[in-house]
């Protein structure tokens, strides 16, 4: 289904003229004058009959004007006197007119459209295909030719964009709200470490499942994104709650891990299941949502072994550093002088 956007008009005849023809003093515009005086005819006088002007037209005879031959030997007058055939004077070259010129910003512009088969390619393997292989060959042969993406791919690329700031936003705010429920920037920062992996993860299950990066895969990962935060919240709480009872930092970090490693483990596998039919499925109607469920499903089962495992370790860490710096920067005492 693809349409160039061109639509053949009528036949017709362009004209080239010739350097002999030029150098005689020859231009476009006389050849053009003579040959439409020749054929359509030159207005030769008017005469009035009753209330009605007649316009009495010159031109050359049927049999003179019937075939492209007849064409070609029409003789031109050159600004000298002198006279030449017309095939001598112009090269002829049969095209198609065109049925419109479309404009935009004053720009001629030139609309080619096709629906992508999904189960041969998709949007992005086509456009990298024509920007390596037939982009550059068109500028080549149509030097100031200009190329821009619209129809759907436009709009996607603007929904994309738009989409992405929303992201950015929505990050924004829940590492604020994570921050003044700990009261702590640096638990709320590992918190937001799950993130990055739960993106990677949603990326690598688009490319193991064969799905491209799209507007609805864009909005999954945002759920996702506001999803995987809460087993690191669980677990952040419950290890804070265990050091307020007392116990060592290490051993609470530790054990809060041990003990939330069931209802993590058990809430991303259930909800990954839950997923699942979405995901494997190949119907034609449920393929628009299908990037959607792999970006949820994927980053939300890779995220459990990241809040399970890494949160702690980034906990102790941040922890340890705490206490250097804090060790490093309070007064020592200056011994005294013995008496």
């Amino acid at each position: 289904d693809i349409d160039d956007g061109f639509a053949a008009g009528k036949p017709q005849l362009d004209l080239t003229i010739t350097d002999e023809a030029r150098s005689l003093g020859l231009t476009h515009e006389a050849i053009g004058r003579q040959i439409r005086h020749a054929y359509y005819g030159a207005e030769a006088l008017r005469m009035q009959r009753a209330r009605n002007e007649i316009k009495v037209m010159v031109r050359l005879p049927a049999d003179e004007r019937r075939s492209l031959a007849d064409l070609e030997n029409m003789i031109i007058h050159t600004p000298q006197g002198g006279e030449m055939p017309l095939s001598q004077a112009v090269d002829l070259r049969s095209t198609r007119a065109h049925t419109e010129i479309k404009r935009v910003d004053a720009q001629r512009v030139l609309t080619v459209t096709a629906n992508i088969v999904p189960e041969l390619t998709n949007v992005n393997k086509v456009r990298a295909d024509l920007e390596a292989n037939v982009f550059p060959q068109l500028k080549a042969n149509y030097p100031g030719l200009v190329f821009s993406y619209g129809g759907r791919q436009q709009e996607e690329i603007d929904a994309m964009r738009a989409l992405l700031w929303g992201l950015g936003i929505s990050l924004a705010v829940i590492f604020g709200m994570l921050a003044a429920v700990y009261r702590n920037y640096g638990e709320a920062l590992i918190t937001m470490l799950i993130v990055p992996f739960a993106i990677g993860a949603a990326l690598l299950g688009h490319i193991v499942m064969g799905y491209e990066l799209s507007v609805v895969s864009v909005l999954g990962i945002i759920a996702t994104c506001g999803v995987v935060v809460n087993g690191g919240l669980v677990l952040t709480t419950t290890m804070n709650e265990m050091i307020r009872d007392g116990m060592p930092f290490e051993m609470a970090a530790l054990e809060a891990s041990k003990r939330r490693f069931r209802p993590i483990l058990l809430t991303s596998l259930t909800t990954f299941i839950g997923l699942a039919p979405m995901i494997f499925e190949t119907s034609p109607q449920a393929r628009y949502l299908v990037p959607m469920a792999i970006a949820l499903g994927f980053g939300i089962m890779f995220s459990a072994g990241v809040v399970l495992v890494m949160m702690p370790a980034c906990h102790v860490i941040l922890n340890r550093l705490g206490a250097r710096l804090r060790g490093a920067s309070a007064p020592q005492a200056i011994p005294r002088p013995a008496s």
